[in-house]
């Protein structure tokens, strides 16, 4: 699968550079797998800052440094609660741009009800923001997990293609 995304991953990296931007992640249901396309671009460095795979409260606490009371009223696999990641993801890594995708991929019953094959994934730039949300109404994880994916690095591809010069 990674090998398939590499050329897409091309792609974005080019935009990025091309306007002396750069970019932090944050993966949820994804599991890494949004930076790790992003990663195999040679030279990466130049426009990702870095990330991590947000999987348990913790992790949300140590990424986005946010008081608890931010996230009131919100469940994962929403658009709001992508937009908080996305913006926080930005911020803490002193980004221009700021991805986060939240979902459940199945397999177990997500901590907040959401249903599995449902993704919400956060694209927050220099004064855009945009969400898309992926609905696969499966339970399968992995075809989830790459599907949801898929869905966020096109998502970003169509934003940052859309936000040019």
């Amino acid at each position: 699968m990674i090998a398939e995304l590499h050329p897409q991953a091309m792609r974005i990296a080019g935009l990025l550079r091309a306007r002396g931007e750069t970019i932090a992640v944050a993966d949820g249901a994804t599991g890494g797998l949004i930076a790790t396309s992003l990663l195999t671009v040679p030279g990466a460095l130049d426009f990702f800052v870095g990330g991590g795979v947000v999987y348990s409260f913790r992790a949300r606490d140590v990424l986005f440094a946010l008081p608890r009371e931010a996230y009131a009223g919100m469940r994962g696999a929403s658009e709001d609660y992508a937009l908080l990641q996305a913006r926080a993801i930005r911020d803490n890594f002193g980004a221009d741009w700021g991805i986060a995708e939240s979902g459940s991929v199945g397999g177990a019953s997500h901590p907040t009800g959401a249903p599995a094959g449902r993704s919400v994934c956060a694209v927050v730039g220099p004064i855009c923001e945009f969400t898309q949300v992926t609905e696969t109404g499966s339970a399968d994880r992995i075809a989830n997990m790459e599907a949801f994916t898929r869905a966020a690095l096109a998502h970003l591809e169509t934003v940052l293609s859309c936000q040019r010069d």
